[in-house]
């Protein structure tokens, strides 16, 4: 019985340390986005803004999916608002670099407000990995302002939203 015991143990011990091996070095976003995806705030169809769509992973490892930075941010503001559950806290956010489109942590990006680029939903958070790339786009671009994730408000969110121009500009 001892046996059988210690046995059970340490096939459990060699499941979950296999569970520990083999989970990923670092969070990733979803790279498939399917055509009939919509964004979880507005209800577009992100696909068709390959390059503006981002991404919020929450504790539960629900994936959802916005056609801009800033319908994210409402979301993540007022998930509940949005038929997400505001008991789940948010993971990972993702975002695209404008000039790359690489995916980006959306908590280290640097965001353009104010610019004369627009997304499919008009003013946009335009992100940038690099702060240097970001200031030349602020430059060339008018933008009024460079933020940080940790800078950007509830407030500055829904001011934008109430602006929603409809004539998204691709990149």
């Amino acid at each position: 019985m001892k046996i059988g015991r210690l046995f059970g143990h340490g096939a459990a011990l060699l499941f979950f340390s296999a569970a520990i091996w083999t989970a990923p070095a670092s969070a990733q976003p979803l790279e498939k986005i399917d055509n009939t995806a919509r964004c979880a705030v507005c209800g577009m169809f992100v696909a068709k803004y390959p390059n503006w769509v981002t991404q919020i992973r929450d504790s539960a490892g629900n994936v959802r999916l916005f056609d801009g930075f800033k319908d994210l941010l409402a979301y993540y503001f007022d998930p509940g608002s949005f038929g997400g559950d505001s008991k789940l806290t948010v993971e990972e956010i993702w975002v695209k670099d404008y000039y790359t489109l690489a995916w980006l942590d959306g908590r280290k990006a640097f965001y353009v407000v104010g610019s004369d680029v627009y997304g499919p939903m008009g003013e946009e958070f335009v992100p940038f990995q690099d702060k240097s790339a970001a200031e030349s786009f602020l430059k060339d671009h008018h933008g009024e302002k460079l933020l940080s994730f940790s800078e950007i408000t509830r407030e500055m969110v829904d001011a934008m939203r109430s602006h929603h121009k409809m004539q998204g500009h691709k990149m």
